[in-house]
């Protein structure tokens, strides 16, 4: 029966996605709601979370935030958004991928025409997000009649249409934009650039005056407009059927081109929009003797260079656009701070008890730093898996070529690529907090910018691990499942009071405060170090600056190494023309 259709045929493939997501997703609505009245539970601390929401109406906006689905619409709503990554992945890859694969001539070598495969294809992801949408509905419903009678059925259903709606106008997005590219991974990390902008768009009218025009254009506000979770307030229905609307346009324009140009070809520029070379080369063709030839690094650096450098754009924009935000929610945090457990709880993500100071509120909103950095590392290691199931890592092999050092230079490639986007939202974050005069250690934004690195490449090693069992849609799936799972221990673990053991399972748990405390091991070192040095020196001498020296004193005799394993004793020196420093045990 599965395949007696295209449709059909395509709606098996999605099975995994549809209860990955559906029941994902579902459940952690459910766990969430579920728990609320503990945070809750107080009269106390209903009253501190009214207070605390218009701090944060530039997230999203405070409505009947005392009740259970006030408050999981306010502090969870705009995250479920992550939904959209899969529709992103698929729908870039419906059309596109199929022609890169060669799969699209052969499919088209059947009675069928072009017009009716694009839609019998569209109409599976459709029907997916459909199936995950009342999945979501389905646990929210479970979850929500423990705690709260103000969530009914309808309700609970409404909310995850929503989801699915905002998800299949992204979707619709990339599948526009894939008729514009020559391959799916361009489309998808287009449209994930857009997914971000549209973001900001929808916060802009929230944070500056007279801008809801602007925030307009963002389909992320009609997706906020409907609240079906909170009483008295209902789904948006003019907003979900501009919703319905503009997916079925999206998609239909994308059809209709897709119908009319070559396979395995784009979709011609109007003449202003071309850019004219004297060159008649091919678009996909390298230059003899190109410096992207030289090695396999060097080739996946090239080939790894756009994505970055969107990526790059989206990330180091975000982290500038939180350091504004910043100073004005900081300062109306600091007259609510005594007695909000709730308050604490966030603050608590960034390493704080207090909002004392701007780097403690910016430290708790750093945490989707790393979250961004771990999606491009995803959608890297699906460009190492869809590869491979390309054959296209075959042909390299033959050449020859071998397979550790394939896989290192990749690897290699894509360590410098989250490097690079690391250093650059360090500059973008310490420029703009200067210009805005916000005082920020620049020791601690480096540590908190650049301890994204491990993290990024942690997501990429399972994702390269896993390629050896799993196609490439199957693998992203479950890496980007993986990642929500783990935002979502550390976003709401601590406000369910769930134990550390359970806290420990997420990666973001070993990121911990940099921002404010640094990297742990070398603060702790030094700390150590320091008061050491205060302790032994003597009247007049020196502590010698940093650096790298040896294991022997001045006069060739070993030193006694400090208690703990990172640093030796500081070097005393007694002339300042002794040029001495720190020794390194490890």
């Amino acid at each position: 029966m599965w395949f007696s259709s295209i449709y059909l045929k395509t709606l098996r493939g999605f099975r995994v996605p549809i209860l990955g997501w559906g029941l994902g997703l579902g459940a952690l609505m459910a766990v969430v709601l579920a728990a609320i009245p503990s945070v809750l539970g107080t009269p106390e601390a209903r009253a501190a979370v009214v207070a605390l929401g218009p701090s944060f109406a530039w997230f999203a906006e405070p409505i009947k935030i005392d009740t259970a689905g006030g408050y999981a619409t306010w502090k969870y709503g705009l995250t479920l958004l992550v939904v959209t990554i899969w529709p992103i992945l698929a729908e870039s890859a419906m059309l596109r991928g199929e022609e890169d694969k060669g799969a699209m001539d052969v499919l088209l070598s059947l009675p069928r025409n072009r017009t009716r495969v694009a839609v019998e294809k569209s109409a599976a992801i459709w029907t997916a997000l459909l199936a995950m949408g009342l999945l979501i509905g389905f646990l929210t419903f479970a979850g929500g009649a423990k705690v709260s009678t103000d969530i009914s059925f309808v309700a609970a259903i409404l909310f995850g249409l929503n989801i699915a709606l905002i998800a299949a106008v992204f979707g619709a997005i990339a599948l526009l934009v894939s008729q514009f590219t020559q391959e799916r991974r361009t489309a998808a990390g287009v449209t994930a650039g857009l997914l971000l902008v549209f973001i900001v768009l929808d916060m802009v009218h929230r944070v500056v005056p007279n801008t809801l025009w602007l925030s307009q254009l963002s389909p992320v506000y009609y997706f906020n407009l409907s609240k079906p979770l909170i009483a008295g307030y209902s789904a948006n229905a003019a907003a979900m059927l501009v919703l319905l609307v503009l997916s079925v346009i999206l998609s239909t324009v994308a059809v209709q081109l897709f119908s009319r140009r070559d396979v395995g070809g784009v979709v011609a520029l109007p003449p202003l929009m071309q850019i004219r070379s004297g060159s008649s080369r091919p678009p996909r063709a390298i230059v003899q003797g190109a410096w992207s030839l030289r090695s396999v690094y060097a080739r996946s650096l090239a080939m790894a260079a756009a994505p970055t450098a969107w990526w790059t754009l989206a990330i180091a924009g975000f982290a500038g656009w939180m350091v504004i935000v910043d100073e004005q929610t900081a300062s109306k945090l600091r007259t609510i701070m005594e007695g909000s457990p709730v308050m604490r709880d966030f603050l608590n993500l960034g390493g704080g008890a207090a909002a004392t100071t701007n780097a403690t509120v910016l430290s708790a909103l750093f945490i989707f730093m790393p979250v961004l950095l771990m999606a491009f590392a995803v959608t890297q290691a699906n460009r190492w898996s869809a590869d491979e199931d390309d054959g296209r890592l075959e042909v390299l092999l033959s050449t020859p070529q071998p397979r550790l050092q394939v896989l290192l230079g990749r690897f290699a490639a894509l360590s410098t690529a989250t490097v690079v986007i690391s250093v650059v939202t360090l500059v973008v974050t310490v420029v703009v907090a200067s210009a805005t005069g916000l005082a920020l250690d620049s020791g601690n934004v480096a540590a908190a910018t650049l301890s994204m690195v491990p993290l990024g490449l942690l997501v990429a090693a399972i994702g390269y691990l896993l390629s050896g069992w799993l196609r490439a849609a199957v693998e992203t799936g479950l890496l980007s499942f993986l990642l929500v799972i783990w935002f979502f221990i550390s976003f709401i673990g601590p406000g369910l009071q769930w134990p550390d053991a359970a806290l420990r399972l997420s990666a973001f748990y070993s990121y911990g405060p940099p921002l404010l405390h640094g990297l742990p091991v070398f603060a702790a070192g030094l700390r150590h170090s320091g008061r050491d040095s205060r302790r032994r020196r003597r009247p007049g001498a020196r502590v010698a600056p940093l650096h790298a020296q040896g294991h022997r004193n001045i006069e060739g005799r070993d030193r006694a190494p400090m208690p703990g394993p990172y640093f030796h004793k500081p070097l005393i020196v007694s002339s300042p023309r002794r040029r001495t420093g720190w020794c390194m045990s490890r």
